[in-house]
């Protein structure tokens, strides 16, 4: 199956840090400020939401490889959100700008890639 899907699509995904979110409960470092793996996890799931509604039924996407700096702190409390860009597509692969604020400043920046996957033939492969 053919899946068309061109550059430019965007989307973003926000939320307020809780207590969870922060590193010292995830177990990536002491501080009580918004982990690394979380800011992560939230880029990601603004790519997989970017591109989702343009899939069949059956597809959807995998996260392969991740390419980002965590460049400033944010405390409990305030809103971040991060933004995705579809900016490549090569048949399966897709590549995507993802950035990350909060209420003051941006605290990421970089790329992240995912692959098309038919869901049931991908889960197949794993038994």
């Amino acid at each position: 199956m053919e899946i068309k899907l061109n550059a430019g699509i965007k989307h973003k995904e926000e939320k307020i840090v809780a207590m969870s979110d922060t590193a010292r409960v995830f177990g990536s470092g002491a501080a009580e400020v918004f982990a690394t793996p979380m800011m992560i996890g939230l880029m990601e799931g603004a790519a997989m939401n970017a591109v989702k509604g343009y899939l069949p039924e059956g597809f959807s996407t995998v996260g392969t490889s991740v390419n980002v700096r965590h460049l400033s702190a944010t405390a409990v409390g305030k809103k971040v959100w991060a933004e995705a860009e579809l900016v490549e597509v090569d048949r399966k692969r897709l590549v995507f700008k993802v950035d990350a604020y909060d209420e003051d400043k941006k605290i990421g920046e970089g790329t992240h890639e995912r692959f098309i996957i038919d869901e049931a033939k991908f889960m197949g492969n794993l038994k």
